[in-house]
């Protein structure tokens, strides 16, 4: 008998600790954040560092715990489709976000993308954050897309402005690929140009984004002889062989872009060719860097083997969306409770020095808060890494 009820005692013993364990290791429920955007072709680059710095931020988040939103803790999950810069896939993308109940999206990278899902987005309750400047999907009526990141028409000028005061700069010439996005960052861009006093000495000149050689595209530009060379919207693998013939060419002058752009493709496709290179950066330096943003950088680094200084910029979507929900709980499948919550919504900015605050911006572009806000850094590239040029901010 004694036998006996001791092993009963052993056993309860037992299942009662399996049942404590179990629940001390039951998985949190998952909150899924999705990314559509271009993780293939000559544009890769922008879609990759989204895709990545998500995927980062959201194991860190989850190796913490997990992240409380109201009562409930939740560990976040990154659902991610390759749209392949073509709009009908973007759409079968969100499409497939819809499917999946998902409210809140990061991406598309690219204008066309950007504007084709906005039905989707709207018809399904989803919050989309793209890497696109049409101002038609952040101005109302429109109200589901929040811009990720400096648009060129807050970047351009700031540039040619610096560039003017700073270089003396008084000619330019402007040079894009024959596609919406490139073209409207150029009209952008000869318009913000023209209102700063400069003299466009060139503006028609366009060429396919599978050219390999840039020198027939390009002598006519040289002819004009300007200070600088505006690359207007250029991919991240066009960048190179533009720098690389022009300098060929024997250009001397200065060459900028709006948007951003990846080191290591530069270091590779045109070497020190590249020096003096100004674009938009990542949304941080040295100076402003909290240590949270070097660790990020670091975790990114390891998972992936490489470091792209654009995701400085694209971890802050993932963290305004987690945010926002946070401050507004029944925002988690009510995208009308997080519209609500934009207008008022404040929270300290993990990944900056000092006591910045995380907001959402856009009244000045936009009419209505629209756009996250992140600082604007202008780099300059030099052998083989960016250094910054100067740092604004947009409102």
């Amino acid at each position: 008998m004694f036998a006996q009820n001791m092993f009963k005692r052993i056993a309860m013993v037992a299942s009662t600790t399996l049942l404590m364990s179990a629940s001390a290791w039951a998985a949190n429920p998952t909150l899924k954040i999705g990314f559509v955007g271009v993780t293939s072709g000559p544009a890769a680059a922008w879609g990759i560092s989204n895709q990545r710095s998500m995927e980062t931020r959201a194991a860190w988040l989850n190796e913490m715990g997990g992240v409380k939103i109201g009562g409930t803790t939740y560990d976040i999950e990154i659902v991610s489709f390759d749209d392949q810069k073509d709009p009908k896939r973007a759409i079968a993308g969100m499409e497939k976000m819809a499917q999946e109940g998902i409210h809140y999206v990061v991406g598309p990278n690219v204008d066309d993308g950007a504007a084709a899902v906005r039905p989707v987005a709207e018809q399904n309750g989803i919050m989309y954050f793209p890497y696109a400047f049409p101002k038609e999907l952040y101005a109302p009526p429109a109200s589901n897309a929040v811009l990720g990141m400096i648009a060129n028409y807050q970047s351009g000028p700031a540039i040619y402005k610096y560039l003017k005061e700073n270089k003396g700069v008084k000619n330019v010439a402007f040079v894009a690929a024959n596609e919406s996005d490139p073209l409207s960052q150029r009209d952008g861009g000869v318009a913000a140009a023209k209102a700063l006093g400069l003299n466009v000495v060139s503006d028609n000149v366009t060429y396919q984004v599978d050219t390999t050689d840039f020198t027939p595209v390009l002598t006519p530009v040289m002819r004009a002889r300007p200070d600088l060379l505006v690359l207007s919207g250029v991919a991240p693998a066009n960048a190179p062989q533009l720098i690389r013939s022009a300098r060929e060419l024997g250009y001397q002058g200065l060459i900028s872009t709006e948007t951003a752009q990846d080191a290591a493709v530069l270091k590779e496709g045109a070497g020190d060719l590249a020096n003096g290179f100004i674009s938009v950066g990542g949304a941080s330096t040295p100076e402003i860097a909290s240590d949270a943003m070097k660790e990020f950088v670091a975790r990114y680094t390891k998972m992936f083997g490489e470091y792209n200084d654009e995701s400085n910029t694209k971890v802050y979507a993932l963290e305004y969306i987690i945010e926002t929900l946070k401050a507004n709980p029944k925002a988690i499948d009510d995208v009308n409770a997080f519209k609500k919550t934009m207008d008022t919504f404040s929270a300290p900015n993990p990944f900056m020095k000092g006591n910045s605050s995380m907001k959402y911006v856009g009244m000045t572009s936009f009419g209505q808060k629209r756009q996250v806000f992140v600082p604007m850094v202008v780099n300059e590239y030099r052998n083989g890494t960016f250094e910054t040029l100067f740092i604004a901010e947009v409102d």
